[in-house]
């Protein structure tokens, strides 16, 4: 039996006007590497882009072979450098909440031209009646915090975000572990699934930890990919 090759995807959040240069930045150095990106983008946000520039640049990536995903409803206004007490927006919803506030940001995302290819919830958590209204909606895929979900076949992939913590004082416990949980994941051939803010990336130790785990699960065989490539790439082996 033949060893399986780990999968390597890398997302990105915290886009607006403001962080969009470090974004871009990123976004180049992995293109460097061969590895796409998800980009992660709350309607909200992106329908306060004056004069478009995140959504010019979101299309452009996308052509390059990055996938857009959409992240929740209006939980990106959260700010980071705080510790969020109030629950993650669609962590608790039943179906016919989550229908609702997909409604308003599918009726979102359709007036800016961007049409997402799946749906991450904000914090990577998503209730039961979140997954019943992504369905109902048409959602190809949502990622989780443990798991990447294909809605229309039921498939389910296993495997942990890695992301950083809040905090300077745990900054370097969270770059070694990110860097470490990546080497780890790549050499068992499991799902490597690392997560950046554009408020991470100012710092140079969280910012190096992300492109050094890149690198060593590259090392290790990871095949980079984005989310709805990996649910396309199953399903199209289940046809």
């Amino acid at each position: 039996m033949g060893s399986v090759t780990a999968r390597l995807l890398v997302s990105l959040s915290g886009l607006n006007a403001r962080t969009l240069d470090r974004g871009a930045e990123l976004s180049d150095q992995l293109a460097d590497r061969g590895v796409p990106l998800s980009l992660l983008l709350s309607p909200r946000v992106a329908g306060a882009d004056q004069p478009g520039a995140v959504r010019a640049w979101v299309r452009q990536r996308r052509a390059a072979g990055d996938a857009l995903l959409q992240h929740g409803y209006e939980q990106a206004a959260e700010q980071r450098s705080l510790v969020v007490r109030r629950r993650a927006e669609f962590a608790a919803l039943p179906a016919h909440e989550a229908g609702l506030r997909l409604v308003a940001a599918g009726s979102a995302m359709e007036r800016l031209d961007l049409a997402p290819e799946g749906f991450v919830p904000p914090r990577w958590l998503a209730s039961p009646g979140t997954l019943v209204a992504l369905r109902r909606k048409g959602f190809s895929l949502c990622a989780d915090l443990v798991s990447v979900r294909d809605l229309r076949t039921g498939t389910v992939h296993r495997g942990r975000v890695l992301g950083f913590g809040f905090g300077e004082r745990t900054e370097p416990w969270w770059c070694f572990a990110l860097v470490m949980g990546a080497a780890r994941t790549a050499r068992r051939g499991g799902l490597v699934r690392l997560a950046v803010d554009t408020a991470d990336l100012p710092r140079s130790g969280p910012r190096q930890a992300l492109l050094d785990a890149v690198d060593i699960a590259l090392h290790h065989g990871a095949h980079a990919v984005t989310y709805p490539d990996l649910v396309r790439a199953r399903s199209a082996r289940a046809a």
